[in-house]
């Protein structure tokens, strides 16, 4: 709708985008360029935002893993997101948003292509993390927040959160990567290359074959042990090919091939290093900005485990970065980032915290915290 001014057509400002209404909303962004130069006519991202504004309170954003949404505060953090919580909604906004190529409601394989009319599924380009930092940082801007206090996720997460402070710095005060590396290793570009080949030559079938061997990467001997053992189920299936099997079922009701591939590609070329001269050559600009890193390690975790994670951090105190490590016990390995709530409170308090009181307790050191 226009309105006319003194003779002179103008069109009204878009409304702004809402905050603070703990619900699922979308924001169209308009045309978005791609690292490696191919354009998306439309950039639609899905989030959520709980608490006060940027303009009451600092802003903490929270970043999903794989198969995750935007729907962090509802949904798969929601212990530690809301009032009174690690993640208190009183004292800080928390954002979640879907990243780039996702599932639930951000642009991706399931969107329709303009130049089609049909979704884009197998046609949807390559993103990388940085891709996806930078399209929440699209959506950041959009909504008026110039600043994060804290950004942290868990596996995929966990390297996006990274490219998100590196993608601009002088924005984010303390980044939490928690399960995740600097850059993949082949191992897990070897996991993901079987779950993708599963996927290309089965259909869905493949789908539930993928998640199945995904799910024994991020669990641990332990856990499978003392959930399963032996144990056989009234059909004769050891218990434990019960449950892949009904993983793999959930995860082909509400996922699809093509946004997994499109996922797992986004890890495979995941690495900080690229194009900055090197792991620590880009961690120092997060030094030059003040930046705090926070690398968390889960024990038993055999898809990113404590070793990588250590190794971002040392990378990060040799480029003088405020650094440190920390640990995360529990027999649930990759998962426990979903399920030791206990953990995660006391972790993502002393983040805040930290950022509250910058000189206190800021130096390279090794510390575990007990389950």
């Amino acid at each position: 709708m226009t309105v006319a001014t003194g003779g002179v057509v103008q069109t009204p400002p878009a409304a702004p985008l809402p905050l603070g209404t703990g619900r699922l909303e979308t924001a169209a962004l308009g045309p978005f360029t791609l690292g490696d130069g191919t354009v998306l006519p439309e950039l639609v991202v899905a989030y959520r935002h709980d608490g006060p504004g940027p303009a009451d309170a600092p802003q903490v954003l929270v970043v999903h893993a794989l198969t995750g949404s935007a729907d962090a505060a509802g949904d798969w953090w929601e212990p530690v997101i809301g009032p009174g919580r690690a993640l208190d909604t009183e004292r800080f906004g928390v954002l979640g948003a879907n990243l780039l190529g996702g599932r639930y409601g951000t642009t991706g394989p399931g969107s329709i292509d303009p130049a089609s009319g049909r979704p884009y599924g197998r046609d949807f380009p390559a993103v990388s993390t940085r891709d996806q930092a930078r399209a929440f940082w699209t959506l950041l801007d959009s909504l008026g927040i110039d600043r994060l206090a804290l950004v942290v996720g868990g596996s995929l997460g966990g390297m996006v959160a990274l490219e998100v402070a590196l993608v601009r710095p002088a924005g984010v005060d303390h980044v939490v990567p928690i399960a995740a590396p600097a850059a993949t290793g082949p191992m897990a570009i070897a996991w993901n290359r079987i779950q993708t080949e599963l996927i290309e030559r089965l259909g869905e079938d493949g789908l539930a074959l993928a998640r199945q061997l995904a799910m024994t990467t991020y669990r641990s001997e332990t856990d499978f042990d003392e959930r399963f053992g032996r144990d056989v189920e009234p059909d004769g299936r050891p218990s434990i090919v019960s449950y892949l099997d009904h993983q793999g079922r959930k995860l082909v009701e509400r996922f699809d091939g093509d946004t997994y591939r499109i996922l797992a590609g986004a890890m495979d070329l995941h690495d900080i290093g690229g194009g900055r001269g090197g792991t620590e050559a880009a961690l120092a600009h997060l030094g030059v900005a003040d930046v705090r890193l926070t690398g968390i390690g889960i024990v038993d975790d055999i898809l990113y485990g404590p070793r990588q994670v250590r190794s971002l951090v040392d990378a990060a105190s040799r480029s003088g970065i405020a650094a440190r490590y920390r640990e995360i016990r529990s027999t649930k390995g990759h998962d426990a980032f979903l399920v030791e709530w206990d953990q995660l409170t006391t972790l993502l308090r002393e983040a805040l915290a930290a950022g509250q009181r910058p000189d206190e307790g800021y130096v390279s050191e090794w510390q575990t915290l007990e389950a």
